[in-house]
């Protein structure tokens, strides 16, 4: 059975806005399925800084990293930045020692290198397909704000940033870095204290009552920043466990040695679709938060709760944004309850410091 994704990127303020990165299936709640090694069915991320080629990338390499096997797989992109990369300059790139026609080094190289890689090990083939964006296509809008709203809650803060680990170095060795926020499990993950599959583990969306969690702009749950300026005042979050032409691909007027900077939506001649197929091992990938040595276990994207562990916290918290920051602010203290995502390492006398860990307010 063939899978089809939509991906897509995308930067408020292009360059060096705030980025976002989506991918979705065209199956509801394919999570689980052969093929499908995800909860859910789709998956954003995105950053304080950034480019939507850099999140066009992004989006592609975990689509991949996220339908291992077998199965032939087809990614609709209206990115052909992002198709000519995977598809053509890197030909070329790679006989020049990874140089563009400009003897510069390629930009996004880190991210360009790991698509290459999953192509060329996955078993079954891969197919881009161009469509025109913003054109009424289900799928690109679904994932064209997918990645649109993570751009902005990463811009108010209200959720960290989450790239693969080769976007992350793309992003800090270009020109946007100055600035960027990376969390604390990103550095971890670039240092080598955490996994892949540690950092992705949770991450992804969950199945939660036949719905997806991250949903279309009419539906979409509101950011927390949104929640606590809101009139109401106080976030409502539930629990975290409540759960552009005709289309184508690829394009004759690009070579191996083509500036990688095109912009995307440059008027090109499209040709039939192109395929890439390679042999080799389908290589698994989850989806979290939490560094753990011994994670919770994932099934049919539901986590399996631990028993508690018998640790207290004590200290004092700071909420951002404040109460005082809503216009219905009355100058009394506000009432909240919920749990805080706690992620990082316990020094010897028990302390941990945040940095802007997520509040999860509980219904109730």
């Amino acid at each position: 059975m063939t899978i089809t994704v939509s991906t897509d990127g995308s930067a408020l303020g292009n360059p060096n806005g705030p980025m976002g990165w989506a991918w979705a299936d065209h199956t509801p709640h394919a999570g689980g399925q052969p093929g499908h090694d995800h909860p859910g069915d789709c998956d954003a991320g995105g950053a304080t800084n950034g480019t939507n080629q850099i999140g066009e990338l992004c989006a592609v390499l975990e689509a991949l990293r996220a339908h291992p096997g077998d199965e032939p797989l087809v990614i609709e992109t209206d990115s052909q930045y992002a198709i000519n990369c995977a598809t053509k300059w890197v030909h070329g790139w790679k006989r020049n020692g990874w140089k563009n026609s400009q003897k510069k080094p390629v930009k996004n190289a880190a991210l360009i290198k790991a698509i290459d890689a999953e192509l060329s090990e996955r078993t079954g083939s891969v197919k881009f397909v161009w469509v025109k964006g913003h054109a009424g296509n289900a799928g690109n809008e679904k994932v064209d704000e997918l990645a649109r709203t993570y751009a902005a809650d990463c811009r108010s803060k209200a959720r960290d940033g989450y790239l693969p680990r080769e976007g992350w170095q793309s992003l800090m060795s270009s020109e946007y870095a100055d600035g960027l926020d990376v969390p604390s499990d990103a550095r971890m993950l670039l240092d080598g204290a955490i996994s892949d599959i540690d950092y992705h583990l949770g991450r992804g969306p969950q199945d939660d009552g036949g719905e997806s969690r991250h949903t279309l702009s009419q539906d979409r749950r509101p950011s927390l920043a949104e929640l606590l300026t809101g009139p109401e005042g106080v976030p409502d979050y539930p629990f975290a466990d409540d759960t552009d032409d005709t289309p184508g691909t690829a394009t004759t007027d690009a070579s191996p040695e083509a500036d990688e900077t095109a912009d995307d939506d440059a008027t090109r001649t499209t040709v039939g679709d192109i395929s890439r197929t390679a042999i080799g091992s389908p290589r698994a990938a989850g989806h979290g938060e939490t560094p753990d040595p011994s994670p919770a276990p994932v099934s049919g994207g539901t986590t399996v709760q631990r028993s508690r562990p018998g640790l207290t916290v004590s200290g004092t918290l700071r909420f951002s944004p404040p109460p005082a920051s809503s216009p219905t602010y009355n100058g009394s203290p506000r009432f909240v309850r919920g749990v805080i995502e706690v992620e990082g390492y316990v020094q010897g006398d028990g302390t941990l410091t945040l940095d802007g860990a997520v509040f999860q307010v509980r219904r109730g």
